[in-house]
């Protein structure tokens, strides 16, 4: 795929969505970053429902500490792997007290030392949280950058790679949340829905069906 054809792309996704961002539903880079943990393997709206209930209760490191494994686990139950994700949010919530004054880190490096937290979640936080132009891609912008053309690659890393690379400047600081959008509602899975497909024209995508 040319660089005159992705910009197009973008173009087009910028026009029906102009100002995207995420669905979870957060009020600080703190509780964006317990959502994102916890939206492991599950789904943002499942998240939500969770944290409709928890944030209102606990939404600093401390207050989470202070509800205790058993007290966490009651607001994350409905969650896939709560169990983990409960110890994980804990570890945390205690590095961020002891290590950086109960403040999320705004680098990748100090990110992913916190538990529960790799290379995906950090790259959502530093773009969603901080403003930062990095591309977090998870199985729905995997799977749209090799479909489509615009950054074809074996991993995740190296289709992250090839995204910062190839993605106009201009776009590249919500072309996280455009991918994963359209992923997630045009160009799914098992049937991407091709004949409402915004880009549809200018994507690479040999079994469209239309």
């Amino acid at each position: 795929m040319n660089s005159a054809k992705r910009h197009e792309i973008f173009a087009c996704l910028k026009s029906a969505n102009p100002h995207p961002t995420t669905e979870l539903e957060y009020r600080s880079p703190f509780e964006l970053l317990i959502a994102v943990i916890l939206s492991a393997q599950a789904t943002d709206k499942s998240v939500n429902l969770a944290t409709r209930k928890l944030f209102p209760q606990a939404s600093t490191p401390e207050k989470i500490l202070a509800l205790g494994e058993q007290g966490l686990t009651e607001f994350i139950k409905s969650i896939g792997l709560y169990k983990t994700k409960a110890k994980n949010i804990l570890a945390t919530c205690q590095l961020l007290i002891q290590q950086h004054h109960s403040k999320v880190p705004r680098t990748r490096e100090q990110l992913e030392k916190l538990p529960g937290v790799g290379r995906k979640t950090a790259n959502v936080i530093l773009n969603t949280a901080f403003g930062e132009p990095t591309i977090a891609v998870d199985t729905h912008i995997f799977r749209i950058a090799n479909r489509t053309g615009i950054a074809p690659g074996k991993n995740v890393l190296e289709v992250e790679l090839k995204l910062l690379k190839v993605v106009p400047k201009e776009f590249r600081l919500d072309a996280h949340h455009w991918l994963i959008l359209h992923g997630r509602y045009v160009c799914k899975a098992r049937k991407p829905e091709c004949a409402v497909c915004k880009i549809n024209h200018l994507c690479e995508y040999k079994n469209k069906t239309i």
